[in-house]
C-alpha cells in the first residue's frame, strides 16, 4: 500500500479532497455539492480546481499517482465519480435500471434472504455504493443508508440528487434516507431511543438490517478452485478507505444488529449479512438460512 492509499484511512476530525470540474458553465453543480456538505455537516473541504486537459486513461493515472489525498471529478454529464488508482468510480445508479424494474424474489437472491414488502423499513448498515440499497427500496419498503466514510456519503447524496432530476427515480429516491455515521454508533442511538421513549406507537419498527461488511481482498475466491467473485473496481475502491473489520468488531455489529430489532418491538425481524460464497460466517455464528449462487451467499439471523 502507497502512503497516500495509507493516508486516506487515517481518521482525522477532516477530509481534505481535491475536486477537478471540466467547464466553468458547472459553478452551480459545484455549489450543490458544497451544499450539500453542509446540509450533511459531512467533515469534507473541497479544493476546487478547473480542469481542462483531457482526461485519458493516462492522464487519471498520472493524477492519481501525484495524490497526497481523494480525488473527485466532477466530468461534462455531472457524474461526479471518485478517482481511484487510476479508475473513475461512482455509484452510477442509473446502470442499474433494468436490475431495478424487474426486480423480485425470483431474480434477486438478496430480496429472497430479507422477504421484505412496501411497508418494511429497512437499514443497510455498510451502504458502499448503495447498489443493494436500491434492490431494497425497489420493494417499495423505506431504506435508511448508513454510510461511515465521508467520501463516498459524498457520493451517495449527490447521486440521489442527480436521480431525483430524473421524473423515473423520484418515487425510489424518496425511500432512500442517507446518513454518514458509523453502524454501531447509529444502533446505539436507536437502542437508547428505544428505552426512553414511552411513546410505542411513534417507534419506527425496523424490519431487517443488512450487514454488507468489508471482506479481505483474497477472500471472494476459493484458494483452491478458483471460483467465486472477482473483486471489481468498486471494491477496490473501497479497500482503499476501509479496513475488514476484526473478529471482536464482527461480533459486536451482529450482536448490535440483532439489538436493533428486538428492541423496535418487533414481532419477528432478522438481520441478513451479505458474504462471497466461500468466506466464513460472520463473528462464526451459524445463520438461521442461507441462500446463495456461485458468487455471493446471504445469511440471514432471524430475531
Amino acid at each position: 500500500m502507497t502512503a497516500s492509499r495509507q493516508g486516506f484511512k487515517e481518521s482525522s476530525n477532516i477530509m481534505r479532497c481535491q475536486l477537478y470540474y471540466v467547464s466553468e458553465s458547472q459553478h452551480s453543480q459545484v455549489a450543490d455539492i458544497q451544499a450539500l456538505i453542509i446540509a450533511h455537516e459531512l467533515p469534507i473541504i473541497l479544493h476546487l480546481e478547473l480542469f481542462t486537459d483531457k482526461l485519458s486513461q493516462k492522464r487519471r493515472q498520472q493524477l492519481s499517482q501525484a495524490a497526497t489525498q481523494p480525488i473527485l471529478l466532477l466530468d461534462e454529464k455531472n457524474k461526479l465519480s471518485w478517482l481511484s488508482d487510476g479508475l473513475s468510480v461512482a455509484p452510477e445508479w442509473d446502470k442499474l435500471q433494468r436490475r431495478v424494474v424487474s426486480a423480485g424474489r425470483k431474480s434477486e437472491l438478496l430480496l429472497q434472504a430479507v422477504k421484505i414488502t412496501s411497508d418494511s423499513q429497512v437499514i443497510d448498515a455498510t451502504a458502499g455504493f448503495g447498489h443493494d440499497s436500491l434492490i431494497l427500496a425497489s420493494t417499495g419498503a423505506q431504506v435508511i443508508m448508513l454510510e461511515q466514510q465521508p467520501l463516498m456519503a459524498l457520493l451517495l447524496l449527490v447521486e440521489q440528487q442527480r436521480m431525483s432530476g430524473l421524473a423515473n427515480w423520484q418515487k425510489l429516491m424518496s425511500r432512500l434516507h442517507i446518513i454518514n455515521t458509523d453502524a454501531l454508533g447509529y444502533f446505539a442511538t436507536l437502542a437508547a431511543d428505544a428505552i426512553n421513549d414511552t411513546k410505542e406507537i411513534d417507534k419506527k419498527l425496523i424490519d431487517v438490517v443488512y450487514l454488507d461488511p468489508m471482506f479481505p481482498e483474497d477472500s471472494y475466491q476459493d484458494s483452491k478452485t478458483g471460483k467465486g467473485a472477482k473483486v471489481g473496481k468498486h471494491m477496490q475502491a473501497l479497500h482503499q478507505l476501509a479496513s475488514p473489520p476484526t473478529l471482536e468488531q464482527e461480533e459486536q455489529l451482529l450482536q448490535s444488529a440483532q439489538a436493533v430489532i428486538r428492541q423496535n418491538a418487533q414481532t419477528s425481524g432478522r438481520v441478513v449479512v451479505k458474504r462471497p460464497q466461500f468466506a466464513p460466517l460472520l463473528a462464526h455464528q451459524q445463520a438461521s438460512e442461507s441462500w446463495h449462487n456461485e458468487a455471493v451467499r446471504f445469511d440471514g439471523y432471524f430475531v
